[in-house]
């Protein structure tokens, strides 16, 4: 047996994003907003979203372009921007048997991985992750900070049930913790598709939002240092701290 046709086995270590920041991970694949338009139970919504052919400035409030109808429970500083893995539908079409086309509900950003990382999803990024959508070396790059997952309601249901009838399917995303996540604009600036994304901050790689779903699903109590490192997190949301906090054991 020649030499050459011996080749070691190496493993190959899956590549995550706990690398050297800024990291490229993706591109951005759509921006999409929304106008607020009469919906079901006489109501207004802006949760169909459309894509957006053009640059569109993003300041503390969100998109410029994009509306929520619903200001008491969507929009504002610590909801700002809304992004969801394209697997979501993916999940939801393979589960129910549906159709369901990306932006029905209601998120403002899809992307595509590159350099053989992973997609950004709940898997993939933490809490108080900072992303860039832009060049690093450009000052008007928005930069973006995930400060929660987005709680999903009866409008999931509603929206898929306009062409369907389905289950609850807004519990069933709750229940997979696959819903997306929220985030805080840190920098204002211009955003549009093509742009490369960029990881530039990652202070709690522990913090994963799969990991918050399981422990804010779970029936389970857990020890204090399971959980207080999740409450030292200045950035988390209030209302995720204060669901965790009842997770302790007494």
């Amino acid at each position: 047996m020649s030499a050459a046709s011996v080749t070691p086995t190496v493993e190959q270590t899956p590549k995550d994003f706990n690398q050297d920041l800024p990291l490229h991970i993706a591109t951005l694949a759509c921006v999409r907003a929304g106008k607020s338009m009469p919906f079901t139970r006489e109501q207004l919504s802006a949760i169909d979203k459309a894509p957006i052919k053009a640059p569109v400035a993003v300041n503390f409030m969100g998109l410029a372009t994009d509306e929520q109808a619903d200001r008491k429970h969507h929009g504002g500083p610590l909801k700002a921007v809304h992004q969801l893995a394209p697997a979501t539908y993916e999940r939801i079409n393979t589960e129910f048997g549906l159709n369901v086309r990306v932006g029905t509900l209601g998120e403002n950003l899809t992307t595509e991985a590159v350099n053989g990382l992973p997609e950004m999803t709940e898997s993939a990024v933490c809490i108080g992750d900072v992303f860039q959508y832009g060049d690093t070396d450009t000052s008007d790059s928005v930069q973006l900070r995930i400060v929660q997952p987005r709680r999903p309601c009866y409008k999931i249901n509603d929206q898929i049930g306009q062409f369907t009838k389905v289950p609850n399917i807004a519990a069933w995303v709750s229940k997979q913790g696959i819903s997306g996540w929220y985030f805080q604009v840190v920098h204002d600036g211009l955003i549009d598709a093509d742009l490369p994304v960029y990881l530039i901050e990652r202070p709690y790689p522990f913090a994963t939002l799969e990991t918050l779903w399981q422990l804010a699903n779970s029936k389970e109590k857990y020890d204090a240092n399971v959980i207080e490192p999740w409450l030292a997190i200045e950035c988390l949301e209030e209302s995720w701290k204060k669901v965790l906090a009842k997770k302790v054991k007494s």
